[in-house]
This record gives C-alpha cells, sequence and structure tokens, in this order.
C-alpha cells in the first residue's frame, strides 16, 4: 500500500489542500476507484483513529482512499468562512476532478461521510459532478433549517450555541509544522484572525431563508442522480433523513436506521454495531468498479426495532431486531388514529387543556448528539418531565404494536401571547411506572404556516396545527400504554420564549404509523469485522460529568464537564488535549433568564512544539434578544498570540 500524510491538491484560485491518501501499490500501474471523505476535523489528528478503522482497508481492496481537510482547517492553506458554504461546495467540485484526472485513478469516484461530511457528500450529489457515481450519507439531514443542529420546528435549539463553540474551537486549531512547513505560524494566526462568528449567524438566520436553503437538498432532491446509501443512529439527533430520501429520491436509494448514536455504525456506543466495511464495499463494488452484485435490489429500507427497555441515559446496547422493506411507503403501516379525550388517548369527548411554561421541563432530554462521551447523553425517565406537563394517556394495548415511521400530532390551540412554543413527546409507559421516550417534535408556534417567516400570534385566536415528530422503530409490548405528554418549553434541549405564556388545548389527535404485521420481514447484519486500529498512548486519562443542582439564587443549572485526556500518536508524534464545560441555567420563574457558557480548551504539541487556544462562548436570552459573546484566545508554548473578543445582539 501506498501512503501519503501530505498529498497536495492544489484549487483553481492557487490555494493548496491536504489530503491523506491509502491506495494500492498497484495503481502506479493500474488505476482503481476512489473514495473521498471530505471534513474540516483534522485529519492528522481529529479523525486519525477513525479513519485507521476504515481507508486502509478499503484501499487494500482495490480503492484509493482520500482524506481531505477543508480549506483553512487542518493542514490545508486558505480561510475557514461557514459551514456548507458555496466556497466549500466549489472546492469540493474541484477536488473530485482533482482526484478523477489522477493517472492511479479510473476515474470513478464515491464520497463517504458522517455528519459534516455526510451532509457534503449529499449536497455535493446535488450538484451531479461527472466524476461523483456514488455517495454513503450517515448521521445527515435534507433539511438544514428544520432537521438539523441549528432549529427544530423553528425553535433554536441549545446547541445551536454549543455546536458554533465546537465548531469555532475545531476550526481554530494550526497545521502540523511537520507538513505545514516554516509557514505554519502565519497561516495558523491569518486563520484566527479570520475565524467567522458563527453562533452570530446562526441566530440572526431564525428563518427557512435562502441560507438555510442553500445546502438542504430536499430542495433539489430531483438533481441527485449518483446512488445514495443513507444511515443514521435512533439514537442520534439525526432520524429522519433515511426515509426522506429513500421517499423522494428518484436515483437509487437505500436506507439503514440502527440503534447508534452519532458515529458510523461499526464503532457506535450503543450496539449492537454492524460490519460497516463489507456492507460499504457491496456498494462501491457495484457502482464504482461496476460489478453486478445487485446492490441495487436490496431492501428499500432496513430498520432495527427498537425493544421496550427501561430508560437508561448511559445505554450501551438497544435489545431489538432488524426488518426489511423493499419499498418505503405509507403501504409499509396502518395509521392508527387516537383522538384526545381529557386526559385520555383513544376516547375523544370534550375537554379544555392548559399548557403552562414550566421551565423546569427538560432535565430529562439528553443530548442531541449522544457521542459516547459520558454519562447522562440519552433521554432517561421521562417522568419528571412528564409531571410538568400535559399528558394524555391510552389503555393498554392488548397486543403488540411496532410503531414505524414518524407519528403525527395534531392540536387545536389558543395562546395568550404573540408568542408561544409546543414541545410534544411520545412516550411508553411500562409496567415498571418508568416513563420512555419513544419520538418527540417540537414547533413554534409563529412559524404554524411554515418556517419562512414568523407571523405573530392573535392572542385568543383559535390554530389547527399538526407537528411531525421524528422517525422511530419501538415495538410497544401488550400491556403497554402510550402518553402524549405536551409542554411549552424544553430547556435546555431549546430556547424558551422570553416572557411566560399559556395554551389552550380544545382538541387534538395522534396518528401512530404501526407496521403491518404480514410484512414484517426480518433481516440479519452482520458484525463488525475486526478492522485496523491506530495505536494511541494515552498520558491522561479521560473522564466526564454532569449534574442538575439549584443555586443559591434559586436557578437551575445544569454542568457538563468532559475531558478527553491527553493522548500521543505513536506514529505522528502529536499529543492532543481537549477539555469541554457547560453551564447551563434558568430561573423557573423567568424564562428570560435562561443563559449558558461554554468553555473549550484544545492542545497540539509535539516535542518542543506547543500550541493551544481558548474558546470561551456565552449566549443569554433576553427580553425580544439574545446577547451573544465569544472570545478566542491562542498560545504558542506560554506566549498569548492572539485574543480577539466579538459580541451581538440578535433579534429573537
Amino acid at each position: 500500500m501506498i501512503i501519503d500524510r501530505d498529498l497536495g491538491i492544489m484549487l483553481p484560485d492557487g490555494t493548496r489542500l491536504s489530503a491523506k491518501i491509502w491506495r494500492p501499490e498497484s495503481s502506479q500501474t493500474e488505476p482503481v476507484p476512489a473514495i473521498l471523505e471530505y471534513l474540516p476535523y483534522r485529519k492528522s489528528d481529529g479523525t486519525a483513529a477513525r479513519d485507521e478503522t476504515m481507508h486502509p482497508w478499503f484501499a487494500s481492496r482495490g480503492y484509493a482512499c482520500l482524506r481531505v481537510d477543508r480549506r483553512g482547517c487542518g493542514d490545508s492553506e486558505g480561510v475557514f468562512d461557514d459551514e456548507y458554504s458555496e466556497q466549500e461546495l466549489q472546492d469540493g467540485e474541484n477536488i473530485l476532478r482533482w482526484i478523477a484526472a489522477q493517472p492511479w485513478c479510473t476515474g470513478h469516484v464515491g464520497m463517504q461521510g458522517i455528519s459534516w461530511g455526510g451532509f457534503n457528500g449529499v449536497q455535493l450529489a446535488a450538484r451531479a459532478p461527472e466524476p461523483l457515481k456514488a455517495v454513503i450519507s450517515i448521521g445527515t439531514t435534507v433539511d438544514r433549517f428544520h432537521d438539523d443542529i441549528h432549529y427544530k420546528g423553528g425553535i433554536q435549539l441549545g446547541e445551536n450555541i454549543g455546536w458554533a463553540a465546537t465548531a469555532t474551537s475545531w476550526c481554530a486549531m494550526p497545521p502540523d509544522p511537520a507538513l505545514a512547513g516554516p509557514n505554519w505560524r502565519d497561516a495558523w494566526l491569518t486563520r484566527l484572525a479570520q475565524m467567522p462568528f458563527m453562533a452570530k449567524i446562526w441566530a440572526e438566520n431564525s428563518d427557512r431563508n435562502t441560507y438555510w436553503k442553500h445546502g438542504s437538498v430536499c430542495e433539489t432532491f430531483e438533481k441527485l442522480s449518483a446512488p445514495v446509501l443513507v444511515m443514521g443512529g435512533l439514537h442520534d439527533g439525526y432520524r429522519n433523513a433515511m426515509a426522506a430520501m429513500v421517499e423522494n429520491l428518484s436515483c437509487v436509494a437505500k436506507g439503514v436506521a440502527g440503534p447508534w448514536s452519532h458515529k458510523y455504525p461499526h464503532i457506535s456506543t450503543i450496539g449492537p454495531s454492524i460490519d460497516y466495511h463489507n456492507l460499504a464495499l457491496r456498494w462501491w463494488d457495484r457502482w464504482l468498479k461496476g460489478k453486478s452484485n445487485g446492490a441495487e435490489n436490496d431492501p428499500a429500507m432496513r430498520t432495527y426495532v427498537m425493544d421496550s427497555i427501561a430508560p437508561d441515559d448511559s445505554l450501551s446496547f438497544r435489545p431489538g431486531h432488524w426488518v426489511a422493506d423493499q419499498s418505503w411507503s405509507s403501504e409499509q403501516v396502518d395509521t392508527a388514529t387516537l383522538p384526545f379525550g381529557h386526559g385520555v388517548l383513544g376516547a375523544k369527548d370534550t375537554f379544555s387543556a392548559r399548557i403552562e411554561t414550566k421551565l423546569a421541563c427538560g432535565q430529562s432530554c439528553g443530548e442531541f448528539f449522544p457521542f459516547g462521551f459520558g454519562g447522562g447523553e440519552l433521554p432517561g425517565d421521562q417522568s419528571l418531565d412528564d409531571a410538568l406537563s400535559t399528558c394524555f394517556e391510552s389503555v393498554p394495548f392488548d397486543e403488540d404494536r411496532t410503531i414505524l415511521g414518524a407519528p403525527t400530532v395534531k392540536l387545536r390551540v389558543s395562546a395568550d401571547a404573540t408568542c408561544a412554543q409546543l414541545i410534544v413527546r411520545l412516550c411508553d409507559l411500562r409496567p415498571d411506572g418508568s416513563s420512555a421516550l419513544i419520538s418527540m417534535g417540537l414547533l413554534n408556534l409563529r412559524h404554524r404556516d411554515g418556517f419562512d417567516q414568523k407571523t405573530p400570534l392573535e392572542p385568543g385566536q383559535t390554530y389547527d396545527v399538526s407537528l411531525r415528530l421524528d422517525h422511530t422503530a419501538y415495538r410497544l409490548p401488550a400491556g403497554h400504554r402510550v402518553r402524549v405528554a405536551i409542554s411549552g418549553s424544553y430547556w435546555p434541549y431549546c430556547w424558551p420564549e422570553d416572557r411566560h405564556f399559556t395554551l389552550t388545548l380544545t382538541e387534538g389527535s395522534v396518528d401512530l404509523p404501526i407496521r403491518k404485521s404480514q410484512d414484517a420481514v426480518t433481516y440479519e447484519f452482520e458484525p463488525p469485522i475486526d478492522f485496523p486500529r491506530r495505536q494511541v498512548r494515552q498520558l491522561r486519562p479521560n473522564s466526564a460529568k454532569k449534574s442538575w443542582t439549584t443555586d443559591a439564587n434559586g436557578n437551575l443549572v445544569l454542568e457538563i464537564v468532559g475531558d478527553q485526556g491527553q493522548n500521543e500518536d505513536v506514529e505522528t508524534g502529536l499529543i492532543t488535549q481537549s477539555t469541554l464545560h457547560e453551564r447551563w441555567s434558568i430561573h423557573p420563574d423567568d424564562p428570560a433568564t435562561a443563559q449558558v457558557d461554554i468553555t473549550w480548551t484544545r492542545g497540539l504539541s509535539r516535542g518542543d512544539w506547543k500550541t493551544s487556544t481558548k474558546l470561551t462562548a456565552q449566549m443569554r436570552g433576553e427580553k425580544d434578544m439574545f446577547s451573544i459573546r465569544q472570545t478566542l484566545e491562542a498560545w504558542e508554548d506560554a506566549d498569548l498570540v492572539f485574543s480577539d473578543t466579538q459580541s451581538a445582539r440578535v433579534p429573537r
């Protein structure tokens, strides 16, 4: 195998991108197809361990595998501007063309990736560059506004500022001098000086405008022609793209929905993991090498149906079973409509229920992104949040039911204010007394007529609204009940309105997509293979802590501390370290007191060379405004070489 840690890709404007490549020695005389993974997450240290589990294995089976650092990130030249920017996608097209033109490549290129790399793979496919023949997209979305880390149902997520801090801290680290040469320091200082204020940009764009439509492949489904294998975890924040692409793409599209966290399927922190290698190889062999292996005839959707278990916010394995559907449409399910009555589901009668703004609701929400960085990432027992919500409960089911798809909740509501929000959770009421989260959905009621523009509510006026909850695959055993829990806030999962409000609910129903038993075709994936692992020496162990407390002023406080330890890459000698501290607080009597303080520290060193950064971000939810502040600092050895503070006040 030929391995080059710093293969230079020259873009038309003269910018040099750095790639790591693994390719078979035989490619010197016999060209091979290529597989591209294109990310900002630093190939030399950020994703090096993960890359080692895949790319060498594919290369040993006749592929040139490239892991390319995005412009202005890692070891690549230039300046980072924003996620999924036009510059990023133009560069991506040029990378694909450059790869296809190399003498070691047949001209056929595939793209694989999770999260950022899952996004830009399908985004590039929507631009239909000629060399791109197939895509594997994992942990992804088709709609950057409504179904991403920023907004959900038009409500700004807590992770909007959290992700801005994380991404900025990633992109602010220097290139490796061993690859970038003596100009590494100048490149780093330029990178730091031109870092975008992403928290401000994302908060300013609070409607689904052209900013978010750019890169949302649901805008251009018809333009995708390269076959897409789309995968994701049912414990991840990205649960909906699999069905959306399989339903809407006219090209070959296959979906796999597993029980995983925000990880590749072979290294998920929630099992059972699967043999991603041979699944992906089958896809690449079919579309990049033209092998007649029948990949195009695989089931349209393969889904892991999760068993009902006691809630566990640190779950490592989810019992269940795989099912397969040769096609994916409403024909796979029967819709069970349960109307709302007075506190009940399934017995419609006249009622009037109040939904209050109870700011303590949300303490059992878990993280949008469960990475496996510590306990408490997953939703726990929902009973506490249920007690702070308006609930409707069914009678016990007389037989097992499998919910497969996206439940829909329809409500008739009025508000006593011009702004309000709805958070709807579907829960499994288990015989042991616990309440387990099945699915959830959010809606900013000012976006009741669509996400393109907010429209104030008319106090006292009645509105009919509909929420589509996240896709799920969940087996409800006989004897279990379901609960619909509705609240007006869900902190810190999402930002509350700046004032209390009360909703009056007078009618409602939930549509449950129930899998037809006669179509229950079981399926099996092989377990992960014994894949290669990169040698890393742990110099300081990692640790994590998450706790809720009430401070001296009566504020509810969530504190999250994560230390990824200190680790040395045995091959390169690079030593990395990072720590995260988050403090979320709110006073239960005042929604406008919601605030968060986030600090990321990162270090990168080798021998006498030592660099570090500190990123602090604060966000306050004030009356009519969000106040945002960010400070970025950088050190070389003990010398402060960069410091910059940016702040903004953004209308809600």
